[in-house]
């Protein structure tokens, strides 16, 4: 490994002296003793080292073709306890959508979301909001002004997000700039509600939880009791490995299609790019390269991971500690150096 990539990502020494003292919070590595070819065995023990000594990683999983080889809990709950995802809601509930345009309770990405949200229209509303189609709320496209970062308390203490959302101005038109917006994600969640005369909480369950066999517990709701769309879901590392699974699949669970054909090519076609990252962004994922490969991931504010390398038939999920943090550690950042510098040369070099 090329520890000085993982160094100036913000691992530090520390890392380096290898595994921290169990102290009652680490779990043993739970693939010891299994069938590990598919991975360079020292490689990913020594990331696996690296990754303990972050103190706000919580847990990792690692697969190739769908069998898990390393599965590690370092503090913090088990690797079945719902977790708080955070922002990587927003692949989930993109996933929930490619589903409802499977089940035809949407038409298709294209669908114009007037019909469905137009009685919480502001007054005298720009016509522009009659444009907006699924696919730009699903890409974050809408053109509306964010209601994340510094305008996200305003806008979840408001007493109609919906609403809040679309009196937001334009900043571009739709399908047009990539715009970063939890509100915006949120009104997925208004229209699935409208369009299947459900909750999302019932559809998700319905149209994921079921098909794929994991638990989708439930999660807060806005005023009028649409769930919240894109922050806030709770997930168990292992249901996230599975919806993991389920992209790298091609949208197929155990032989059952839960998403439709072509929806994970389509989703991961790029269609903006992050003004802090300038990773990609197609539906509900993000996109970047590493070390020559297509990584694709679902990101959640503190360290929500879920990775999928196709070409390498790799899903890996890192949880971590979701508290707010005083200062921007680099602790994403390491994530990604982790799977960058550490787990894709280790399934380089493995069988």
């Amino acid at each position: 490994m090329r520890r000085r990539h993982l160094l100036g990502a913000g691992l530090g020494a520390a890392a380096l002296a290898g595994p921290l003292s169990a102290c009652g919070q680490v779990a043993p590595l739970s693939s010891a003793g299994r069938d590990t070819r598919g991975l360079d065995a020292a490689l990913a023990s020594e990331t696996v080292a690296l990754a303990r000594a972050l103190p706000k990683l919580h847990a990792l999983i690692v697969a190739r073709d769908e069998e898990p080889l390393i599965e590690q809990v370092f503090r913090g709950p088990s690797l079945d306890t719902a977790v708080n995802i955070k922002s990587a809601s927003k692949s989930v509930l993109a996933a929930v959508a490619g589903a409802a345009i499977g089940a035809r309770v949407l038409t298709s990405v294209d669908q114009p979301v007037a019909p469905f949200l137009s009685d919480r229209f502001p007054a005298n509303p720009d016509p522009r909001l009659q444009r907006i189609t699924v696919g730009d709320l699903l890409s974050m496209r809408a053109g509306l002004a964010s209601t994340s970062g510094a305008n996200y308390g305003a806008w979840v203490s408001s007493p109609d997000w919906v609403r809040h959302a679309l009196a937001q101005p334009f900043e571009s038109d739709p399908g047009g700039a990539l715009i970063y917006s939890t509100g915006t994600s949120h009104l997925t969640s208004a229209v699935l509600t409208r369009a299947s005369d459900r909750s999302t909480l019932a559809l998700t369950r319905e149209l994921l939880g079921r098909s794929m066999g994991i638990e989708i517990p439930t999660w807060p709701a806005d005023p009028q009791g649409i769930y919240f769309g894109g922050n806030e879901m709770r997930l168990s590392p292992r249901s996230l490995l599975a919806f993991g699974e389920l992209y790298r699949n091609d949208g197929m669970s155990d032989q059952t299609r839960v998403l439709p054909a072509g929806w994970v090519q389509t989703s991961w076609e790029r269609r903006g790019s992050s003004r802090y990252t300038g990773d990609g962004q197609g539906y509900g994922w993000w996109m970047r390269r590493a070390r020559g490969h297509d990584v694709f991931y679902a990101w959640g504010y503190g360290g929500q991971m879920v990775f999928v390398v196709p070409d390498l038939r790799m899903t890996v999920v890192m949880t971590s500690d979701p508290a707010p943090a005083e200062t921007r550690d680099g602790h994403v950042q390491t994530l990604h150096a982790l799977l960058a510098d550490g787990f894709i040369p280790a399934a380089e070099r493995g069988a």
